[in-house]
């Protein structure tokens, strides 16, 4: 008995063994001082994330699109050129954003001119043209009654007011441009460089783990990718259909409207709603009924997409519900604002991938 007891491994016996050695003070001292330091490392390291917060934001977002962008690439380098050559992958990258350039450019040149020129003209006419305004809105019944002088008065003010604050703003505006150039180029490293980050993440992963993650990452990947193109897609169709109805409306800018509805339907649901009251504050400078053209065309293009083109372009693509859609929104506008709204959906996607494979319980039948 006695030699088979003194068999049994030291991992396998009971704390009440006689033969375990029971802890001594130095040892439980130094058990309390670890975990104190454990907890007091947490802290400083959650501290640390909520200060680099807008940091580690702009890095999400930057990898995220990465993401998103990679199969484009990988497209191009598909491509077969004479000979039978394949691109490189800067090469590749080199040639998406040159397309991304000329499109932007393109919008650019065309658009902006006659905008420009308007703005101008109209902030040299407007001292003339109020006074005349206020003097039609008098002869209206009750328009004593309704403050016009003192509206007049503010709206004299508007010019010089908007302008301070523009100059106001001006370190601001510069701040969101540095962001948006520095998130350019960090999307233009993870493109270049994201497999060999990608391992290194990796490599602090068990072999089982590590195969397990990476198929899960694979699926989240084609996901997202899916609904970059369905987002595409829509925000084409918008653009397109946009152009010819602002144009048949005769609205001003119809092109540079149009283009600006197809881009901002990149953020759903608010980034339409947004534009089309833009779309019909322009409308509306030139009459009433353009303006109500305007929102009579948007309420059914808005169930047209919802009826059928959503259910068909991207019933495959996020395999999200609607109401998981708009907390994704709710949540990233609130967080982040419009960059968390960008990347909301594609965020939401992967952490239904991920719930899907690690937590959920699925049935064996």
């Amino acid at each position: 008995m006695h030699t088979r007891h003194a068999s049994i491994p030291a991992c396998r016996r009971s704390p009440t063994d006689p033969s375990t050695p029971p802890l001594t003070d130095n040892s439980r001292n130094a058990a309390i001082r670890g975990h104190i330091l454990f907890a007091f490392a947490v802290v400083v390291a959650l501290a640390l994330l909520w200060r680099l917060r807008e940091v580690l934001l702009l890095v999400y977002v930057s990898a995220l699109f990465a993401v998103v962008l990679t199969p484009v690439v990988n497209n191009i380098m598909n491509f077969k050129l004479p000979g039978g050559r394949h691109l490189a992958r800067g090469a590749a990258i080199a040639v998406l954003l040159a397309f991304a350039f000329f499109v932007v450019a393109s919008i650019l040149i065309l658009g902006l001119p006659p905008v420009i020129r308007d703005l101008h003209q109209f902030a040299t006419d407007l001292p003339a043209r109020i006074p005349d305004t206020v003097a039609r809105i008098k002869r209206l019944p009750y328009a004593d009654q309704l403050g016009v002088d003192t509206v007049a008065a503010k709206a004299e003010n508007a010019v010089s007011a908007t302008a301070e604050y523009l100059f106001a703003s001006f370190p601001l505006w510069m701040g969101h441009i540095f962001e948006f150039a520095t998130a350019f180029v960090l999307c233009v490293y993870f493109m270049i460089e994201g497999d060999h980050a990608y391992g290194w993440f990796m490599s602090f992963l068990s072999p089982d783990n590590r195969l397990r993650l990476a198929v899960t990452l694979y699926k989240a990947e084609i996901r997202m990718s899916k609904w970059l193109f369905g987002q595409g897609t829509l925000m084409l169709i918008l653009g397109v259909c946009s152009i010819i109805a602002f144009g048949l409306l005769g609205v001003r800018y119809f092109v540079l409207l149009g283009v600006l509805m197809g881009l901002m339907n990149i953020i759903p649901i608010a980034g339409g709603v947004i534009t089309i009251l833009l779309v019909a504050l322009v409308a509306a400078l030139d009459s009433w009924a353009k303006m109500a053209g305007v929102f009579a065309f948007y309420l059914v293009y808005i169930n047209v997409e919802n009826a059928w083109l959503i259910p068909r372009i991207m019933r495959s693509s996020v395999n999200l519900m609607g109401l998981a859609v708009l907390i994704a929104l709710i949540v990233g506008t609130e967080l982040a604002g419009i960059p968390g709204a960008l990347v909301a959906v594609p965020t939401a996607a992967l952490i239904a991938v991920l719930l899907d494979e690690y937590a959920v319980q699925k049935d064996r039948a």
